[in-house]
């Protein structure tokens, strides 16, 4: 079948070349062409993208088997294409977009953890500890909780964290304090 004097696999074939080379520019761009939308869900360029890639190559592949006519072809391809892109967007991009992607903490989150001290902390004063964790490490302005110095590199139990200073003191693990007791 000829459609605009070219035969119907061409245009597809055309048609997915285009939608694959604009889903490429949208993985580079995709920010950019998102703001100008304003995120609109159904004018998303990742959805409209991937119905326009899976419609040309479910239409190219169709044409080229020639099981079916070229109307019923197009058909069998819109629906296929429409398929597709729902199960994309259900359980690729809805899960994506739910995922946390951020490795911010809360304050109150530093509570009882444990860590290191950086910079000594003075009676009185600030010093810096590090504060490790499976996602990274932190560091913050500590005050000592007791009033008491604490060197560098001593190993410190966070009490309380208020107005981004950590209020620390001395750490010593249960089983480092049970070996000097005796029972």
């Amino acid at each position: 079948m000829l459609m605009f004097g070219y035969p119907i696999e061409t245009i597809y074939l055309f048609g997915l070349i285009i939608a694959g080379s604009l889903t490429l520019l949208f993985v580079f761009f995709g920010d950019a062409v998102e703001g100008i939308t304003g995120g609109i869900p159904f004018l998303s360029p990742t959805l409209v993208l991937a119905f326009m890639t899976f419609f040309f190559a479910c239409g190219y592949i169709l044409e080229m088997t020639a099981l079916f006519s070229a109307f019923l072809s197009v058909f069998i391809s819109i629906f296929s294409s429409a398929i597709l892109v729902t199960l994309l967007h259900i359980f690729v991009l809805v899960p994506l977009s739910s995922a946390e992607e951020s490795l911010s903490y809360h304050e109150s989150e530093l509570k009882g953890r444990v860590g290191h001290v950086i910079t000594s902390i003075p009676v009185n004063g600030f010093g810096e500890v590090l504060l490790s964790s499976s996602v990274g490490s932190i560091s913050k302005i500590a005050a000592s909780f007791d009033n008491t110095p604490i060197p560098s590199g001593t190993k410190i139990l966070v009490i309380e964290s208020k107005n981004s200073v950590v209020s620390v003191t001395s750490y010593q693990p249960f089983e480092e304090s049970l070996k000097g007791d005796t029972l």
